[in-house]
């Protein structure tokens, strides 16, 4: 920021001095000075310093906003008083005004002023508005001193068209170097970022909020009061990086230690085309302040700048300025078809060329091909109104003929009634004052309120001006302000440049941080995410901005996570949960892991969810702790197995029995050397809990809900296929719903539920020892079947069955009972036919997928009568 030493009030006669009438303005001749340059040379202190030690002056800046900040400035040394703002939509004008910041299209240079001052000169081979500059540099002057500001390159032209003009050069008062490509994510803090359209800023911001915490974002569309809102975000520090257009490249003096071009090219208007080395100059040399240096590259896509261009930029040495573009201002007001013939005059002087056509002078066009303008714009007054109107900036820039159509009514208004009627001015401010919606919609607004800001700043055109300028400025900085606030929670997260920060300083051990009892993790005062169990989670899915969280957090709970484990390893095993369905192990409601495949069926292992652990040891103390969980679990649950594995001590001849048994999670399949158990020993173990069925041997304890869920989940995870729990209760499914799954075997279609199927079968075995018998009458129901359904279900299980009371398979009228054949010669022949599929039954090795009772079915088939 530039610094003024205060000044003592000028007593002298203000309208004497405004106009020159000392005599020492009479005696000495008008200077005409220009002091030449790159960026950071002090030339804009310099003059503003000259202008007030004069008694008057008037200072053209390029922009808007750069006419108001230095306005500002001046007020505070000079006094409200005694200095006046005069822009396109604002003018602030004390009767007592001595010294004027202005735009420099809005300079009023009607007034005598000791000095006159154009920055940015340089912009007079603009092709857009190079003519305004063009026509200060040949016709603005100041009765004592006339200075200009800019680049060196149009040293050659100032000295061809102002013959004796001075030239100052000066010398940049730090270096500027290149650092070549860098990329976005290691971009240094207090970098600026610069593209040449709005979607990119929006892209680049949006990349460095993810990356870096957030960034300011400065446009030319933006006011001032929202671009000096971003510049103070920049500024203070609550972010490290700025995203902008080349509107940094004027004027803006800001903390920047690095300029980094996301593009070499730009849109100028017309077609795209490289920049030319003295625009990257005028950009880069933002890097850097005072006796700083700076250092300048390209960054995101951008490929390297060549060797020569960072030469070039390095040397600040560029090729001279050849044209400046011009416009006639000697006008003639006759009529509008001689005002347009006299903009198109060409250039009188050699360096001078007409530039593109401006937007005045298309709507000039326009506005003379519509009747009713053609009708009242007739005479030298009705002309020049004409003019004015159509010198109304097109800020929109909607791309369709609103603009025109807005200048023709404005322009009616005038002629016809003399004054903008309030009405309009009202509904247009009215219809603009809402600070909903996003980014856009509010730039879109803001451009709208800059139109009726120029229309109200021309107090001759509405008979309360003054009133009308307070409210378009009213409603301009409610529109800024939210414009400032939705850019802020879009592109800036305090959280995250805060955590940045402090996590890239040395004292990055001293995060201030704690635990709420409900989990949330504070750190620096900003919630990261809550805690549960022993996993952080937090807002953001993933991303750079993710893992900066979690490195902020794993410091936050490298107290909490130790302090956890205890409670874990002192929690009771109530504390704790398996959810049989999905396999998840949780702690009071949290889950922190989930079983899979161990050494064996009963010894599943443990893995843990993502968790902020800092090493091994605090992983494995968790681990240990669920599997005793889980080791106690499978004991509690499947006791009645662990009962029966005991007996294995006391009896030899049950051990290879019982180990089978334990092996298989409590149900293995039948050999036939097990139906040579004597009676005593199959007493033996029915009495502690296990059936030596047809098909299976098995622990009848087993099926109720709790083990038999515990069971499917441990076989499910043994074999590695998947876990589709049964519902409670159910003894029959379709076998398409459960194949393969633990405790049920297959009869045709149907699958039933192992002790259910062997009970029947034992029962059927006893009635048809020695004579047929007639099935029971509940055979059905109990097997869960329809009655329909029994024949195929008996078939599959291969039980020799036929209707009672006949031997037919055709019968009308109502379905007969079935009859359960006494076969002796079957049976007799069933047992050795087992044995010689004896191979069938092998127990299944740990790699093994298929169910052991798929093997029981394929022998059911091969013995089946």
């Amino acid at each position: 920021m530039l610094a003024f030493a205060p000044q003592a009030p000028d007593h002298s006669d203000m309208k004497g001095a405004f106009h020159g009438t000392s005599s020492s303005n009479h005696t000495m001749p008008a200077s005409i000075r220009a002091a030449l340059g790159p960026t950071n040379t002090g030339k804009t202190h310099y003059a503003l310093t000259r202008m007030m030690a004069h008694a008057s002056g008037i200072i053209g800046f390029p922009l808007r906003l750069l006419a108001r900040e230095n306005y500002e400035r001046l007020v505070k040394i000079k006094g409200e008083r005694h200095v006046a703002l005069i822009t396109g939509e604002e003018k602030i004008v004390p009767p007592g005004a001595r010294w004027f910041s202005c735009t420099v299209e809005a300079m009023p240079l009607d007034r005598k002023a000791e000095f006159i001052a154009i920055d940015e000169i340089q912009l007079a081979s603009d092709p857009d508005r190079g003519h305004v500059f063009t026509d200060r540099l040949l016709h603005a002057r100041g009765t004592v001193e006339t200075l200009f500001l800019g680049a060196e390159t149009i040293r050659p032209l100032l000295q061809r068209l102002v013959p004796g003009i001075e030239i100052d050069i000066r010398t940049r008062l730090s270096s500027l170097a290149s650092t070549g490509h860098t990329k976005l994510s290691r971009l240094p803090p207090r970098s600026a970022i610069v593209a040449f359209s709005m979607s990119e800023v929006y892209a680049l911001a949006e990349v460095i909020r993810r990356r870096r915490g957030g960034c300011a974002v400065i446009m030319g569309q933006l006011s001032p009061r929202t671009r000096n809102a971003q510049v103070e975000l920049y500024q203070n520090r609550d972010v490290d990086y700025l995203v902008a257009t080349d509107a940094i490249g004027m004027g803006l003096n800001m903390d920047v230690n690095h300029v980094a071009l996301a593009q070499l090219s730009k849109f100028d208007g017309t077609v795209p085309r490289p920049l030319f080395p003295q625009e990257i100059a005028q950009i880069a040399g933002r890097a850097g302040r005072g006796m700083k240096d700076g250092t300048f590259g390209t960054t995101a896509d951008c490929a390297p700048m060549s060797s020569a261009l960072v030469e070039a930029v390095e040397q600040h040495r560029f090729d001279p300025i050849q044209r400046l573009y011009w416009r006639n201002h000697e006008l003639d007001f006759t009529n509008p078809a001689n005002l347009l013939k006299s903009l198109t005059r060409p250039p009188p002087l050699r360096g001078l060329t007409a530039g593109r056509v401006a937007s005045d002078v298309t709507t000039l066009e326009s506005l003379m091909l519509d009747p009713d303008v053609r009708d009242i714009a007739r005479g030298k007054r009705a002309t020049t109104l004409l003019w004015e109107v159509c010198q109304i900036p097109d800020f929109r820039k909607l791309g369709d003929d609103s603009h025109t159509r807005l200048c023709a009514r404005l322009y009616s208004h005038l002629v016809k009634e003399g004054s903008i009627p309030a009405n309009w001015m009202e509904g247009h401010i009215r219809g603009l004052a809402k600070t909903e919606g996003d980014i856009d919609t509010l730039m879109h607004r803001l451009t709208g309120v800059r139109v009726c800001s120029y229309v109200a700043a021309r107090t001759e055109w509405s008979r309360h001006s003054a009133m009308w300028q307070e409210r378009a400025h009213e409603v301009e900085d409610q529109l800024s302000d939210a414009l400032h606030e939705r850019l802020t929670a879009r592109f800036v997260d305090r959280r995250a440049t805060t955590l940045l920060r402090r996590l890239d300083s040395d004292g990055d051990r001293t995060l201030l941080s704690a635990v709420k009892p409900d989990g949330d993790v504070l750190v620096e005062g900003h919630s990261i995410g809550r805690i549960r169990g022993f996993t952080l989670e937090t807002d953001v899915a993933s991303g750079p901005e993710r893992q900066m969280i979690l490195r902020a957090g794993r410091k936050a709970l490298i107290h909490e996570i130790p302090r956890r484990i205890r409670l874990l390893q002192d929690a009771p095993d109530t504390a704790l949960k398996l959810d049989a369905t999905t396999g998840h192990l949780f702690w009071d409601e949290t889950p922190l892991g989930r079983l899979t495949a161990g050494t064996s069926l009963l010894r599943p292992a443990i893995q843990l969810f993502p968790a902020e652990f800092t090493d091994t040891v605090q992983k494995t103390h968790v681990e240990t702790r669920l599997l005793t969980f889980m080791a106690n679990l499978i004991q509690m649950d499947l006791k009645a197995l662990y009962r029966a594995h005991a007996l294995a001590e006391h009896e030899p001849g049950l051990r290879a029995i019982l180990h089978r048994l334990m092996e298989d999670g409590g149900i293995t399949e039948t050999l036939p050397e097990d139906q040579a158990l004597s009676p005593a020993l199959r007493s033996k173990l029915r009495k502690h809990g296990v059936e030596v069925g047809r098909f299976s041997i098995f622990c009848p304890a087993l099926f109720r809900a709790r083990p038999l869920d515990l069971l499917g989940l441990l076989h499910a995870l043994h074999r590695q296929t998947p876990h589709r729990p049964t519902a409670p209760g159910r003894v029959s499914l379709p076998w398409h719903e459960i194949s393969g799954q633990f405790g049920w075997i297959r009869a045709g279609e149907t699958g039933l539920r192992l002790d259910i199927a062997e009970r029947c079968i034992a029962e059927l075995h006893q009635l048809t020892l020695r004579r047929d018998h007639t099935a029971p009458p509940d055979l059905a129901s109990r097997l869960g079947v329809k009655s329909d359904s029994l024949p195929s279900v008996l078939k599959g299980l291969g039980i020799a069955h036929q209707p009672a009371e006949t031997h037919s398979s055709t019968h009308a009228g109502p379905p007969r009972p079935l009859m359960i054949l006494h076969d002796r010669k079957t049976r007799a022949s069933r047992r050795p036919r087992a044995a010689q599929h004896e191979s069938a039954f092998r127990r299944p090795s740990s790699s093994r997928t298929d169910s052991p009772f798929a093997a029981l079915a394929i022998l059911r088939e091969k013995v089946r009568p």
